[in-house]
């Protein structure tokens, strides 16, 4: 089995739809950082996984200094739907993602 990472920082506003009053329901940025990690057992015509450039393309060129809302659609843009999100856009290779949202807060979606 192939293993790859790669690590970005994304800076971005949000704002979160939540059922109670919290600051977080007004728009706000983060600088995110995002770590994705891909697996295969086989490795492409190129002998890579994927190539770390499209991953940046895929994800960092997206999201950086946009307002994620817009981007991620109709899911409330939550550490933990970042994740998921992010995995989505990546493909079957991807069987994890972790978003720190700030120091010691992170949230992690992993494939099962």
């Amino acid at each position: 089995m192939y293993y790859v990472s790669k690590r970005m920082e994304i800076a971005g506003s949000h704002r979160l739809n939540l059922d109670y009053k919290s600051k977080c329901q007004n728009l706000h940025g983060h600088n995110w950082i995002v770590t994705v990690f891909m697996k295969s057992k086989e490795l492409n015509h190129n002998g890579m996984i994927m190539d770390f450039t499209h991953i940046k393309r895929s994800i960092h060129d997206r999201l950086d200094h946009a307002h994620i809302n817009d981007v991620v659609g109709d899911i409330n843009p939550t550490a933990e739907n970042m994740a998921k999100w992010i995995c989505d856009q990546l493909g079957e290779c991807c069987y994890k993602v972790e978003v720190q949202e700030t120091e010691g807060n992170i949230a992690t979606y992993e494939r099962d």
